[in-house]
């Protein structure tokens, strides 16, 4: 049990499968993140307790909100969770001001006015206070949205993809004032979202869901280069999914060797797998240097290949490369690089280049024959 934070574990066959475990300390942002119909939003309608799932517990600073197995049930209205849904769910016909008191008819009149303008304020909202939903900016309908979930003095902040509504300029300042928000809260926040890019920037911690199960939780950044699985490979993004065989490792040097279609490859040192065993690896894009063809640097001797660019496919300021590295019948490898690199190193669809795959990005894991691709591998 937690007595600090929240702390959930959700079971039940159906009718959503659920098989997820969690936990948020106070002041900690965790981020929910999966495909659609992973159960994020499920996870967060039974902490706020607007479901009930059929097993399990969840704990808030030492308070049992649910237990099956000791029939505690706790209400939705008990448990003083802050809730941000998706759409905002704002009262179209009410003031921001008054959706924000909606939040709190268990209190007289004059306190609610009172609390409703302290935290419209603390949005930055001073001043709009007596406009209608249908008045404000996308962006400022969030902002009602979170006064009003704050209102309630919540002790866990559960944020419903939050920013999904908005364009990305209005996104961008509201990232900035979460972040400048969750400095001034000592509260656990859990934060749904379908962006790993938002989940990298404005969360602790990211658990990884799919069909229900928790598959993995952690720094953010070590889950999306670092995963446990291939499945949590595929679904952090990771597209250079490969297989290989160990072949040494060097504890001196602080690397592990792997055989890779011959190559062989040098990887930050992972003493966990035998030598002569079967892996997949993975190796974010970030960690693939594009070697330049006018002058070499000394980090091109790390891990060079070489292939033949099977698609140019320009994204505006980016040029996304599919390479094909010891024939075309085998698994390619995907890089982007800037679009001016690709014209100065006069990158075309056909023409050979080379590559370093850096040691320190090079991520091993157990071999998955079921989910890693094979076409001659390796």
């Amino acid at each position: 049990m937690a007595e600090h934070g929240i702390c959930a574990r959700l079971q039940q066959d159906g009718p959503i499968p659920l098989d997820a475990e969690l936990d948020c300390a106070p002041g900690e942002v965790l981020a929910l993140v999966g495909p659609s119909g992973s159960g994020k939003t499920t996870i967060l309608r039974a902490i706020a307790g607007l479901l009930r799932v059929r097993h399990g517990a969840i704990h808030c600073n030492g308070d049992c909100w649910f237990d099956d197995e000791r029939q505690v049930w706790v209400e939705t209205r008990r448990r003083r969770v802050g809730y941000v849904f998706q759409n905002y769910a704002l009262f179209p016909h009410l003031s921001a001001l008054h959706n924000v008191m909606e939040a709190m008819l268990d209190r007289p009149a004059a306190e609610r006015e009172r609390r409703a303008r302290d935290v419209l304020t603390r949005v930055r909202l001073s001043g709009l206070e007596n406009r209608v939903p249908a008045a404000l900016s996308g962006g400022q309908q969030q902002r009602v949205a979170v006064a009003r979930a704050l209102a309630r003095e919540p002790r866990v902040l559960l944020l419903d993809e939050p920013f999904s509504a908005v364009d990305r300029a209005t996104r961008q300042r509201l990232y900035h004032e979460l972040a400048e928000l969750r400095r001034e809260l000592a509260m656990p926040m859990i934060l749904v979202t379908h962006d790993l890019d938002e989940a990298l920037m404005l969360s602790d911690r990211m658990c990884v869901l799919h069909q229900g199960r928790t598959l993995q939780v952690g720094e953010p950044y070590a889950v999306m280069t670092r995963p446990q699985t291939v499945e949590v490979a595929q679904l952090v993004g990771l597209r250079n999914v490969f297989r290989a065989g160990v072949i040494e490792h060097d504890t001196a040097r602080g690397v592990t060797v792997i055989e890779w279609r011959k190559h062989r490859l040098e990887a930050r040192l992972q003493p966990d797998f035998a030598v002569g065993q079967q892996v997949t690896w993975v190796i974010p894009q970030g960690h693939i240097v594009l070697h330049r063809r006018d002058r070499p640097s000394r980090g091109e001797r790390e891990n060079p290949v070489s292939g033949v660019v099977l698609e140019y496919l320009p994204l505006g300021e980016n040029v996304a490369l599919t390479v094909a590295v010891n024939g075309p019948d085998r698994p390619p490898l995907f890089l982007t690089v800037p679009a001016h690199t690709a014209r100065r190193n006069n990158i075309a669809q056909g023409a050979e280049i080379g590559v370093s795959l850096l040691a320190e990005g090079i991520h091993l894991m157990s071999a998955d024959e079921s989910r890693t691709p094979r076409r001659n591998e390796p």
